[in-house]
């Protein structure tokens, strides 16, 4: 497979506030990634830094052949990288079709797709997004992205504060995502064993540096890695 992103010694925060130091890893295409760590490690700034949202003051950034640095957020966008903040920033006085059709670029990404995908977002499409509980706001900013069509999918804390048959259907339709549509995705979250098995790589930050990089399998079978970076007791 061909790479698909590449950080080469980077550091990145907010100002003067460092976050992330000497970060080094990649991913080719189709690869799925488990990003990290407990509260404070950097996971956030990871995301906001390939979309231009946090500072890098050193290293490189590789996207598709791209030197990201030189690209402001939009045209980031456009060149692939679909970002689901953990706001979801969905537009409330929008319908959930005019949300998803308001973002929509050329590709195997339709409107009838990501309702096949979630289904509950075909059944209030004519909802403005005020109206939908957070699961079902959670689904559309995710349906959003896709409706971008991107390269790699950038998800921060999708599950958070989500009802157990929500964080359900999430993972199942991430999972059908990752296996059956091959595509490259980077997974935030806190539970460890609930994103694990979907993924093929997990990266571990501990204070804005890479402490652990291996495949998920690996980390998932092992309960002293999990306790003693992310705090899991298996």
């Amino acid at each position: 497979m061909a790479e698909l992103l590449r950080l080469t010694d980077v550091h990145a925060g907010y100002g003067d506030a460092r976050v992330l130091e000497a970060l080094d890893f990649a991913m080719d295409e189709g690869e799925s990634l488990a990003l990290l760590g407990r509260n404070g490690a950097g996971k956030t700034t990871l995301l906001a830094a390939l979309m231009g949202a946090a500072t890098v003051t050193r290293g490189k950034m590789i996207f598709a052949g791209c030197d990201l640095l030189r690209l402001p957020s939009h045209r980031r966008a456009r060149l692939g990288l679909g970002w689901v903040p953990q706001e979801r920033d969905i537009f409330a006085s929008l319908t959930v079709e005019e949300n998803l059709a308001v973002v929509a670029r050329p590709g195997p990404w339709t409107l009838e797709r990501v309702y096949s995908t979630f289904p509950r977002l075909s059944e209030r499409r004519g909802n403005p997004g005020q109206q939908l509980s957070g699961g079902e706001q959670q689904m559309l900013a995710i349906g959003r992205a896709l409706m971008l069509n991107p390269k790699l999918l950038l998800l921060d804390e999708p599950l958070e504060g989500l009802a157990p048959i929500i964080v359900r259907e999430l993972l199942d339709a991430i999972g059908r995502l990752v296996r059956d549509e091959g595509m490259s995705v980077v997974l935030v979250e806190q539970h460890a064993q609930q994103v694990l098995p979907l993924t093929q790589r997990a990266l571990v930050l501990e204070r804005g540096r890479i402490v652990h990089w291996a495949t998920s399998a690996a980390l998932l079978a092992d309960p002293t890695g999990l306790d003693r970076w992310l705090g899991v007791t298996v």
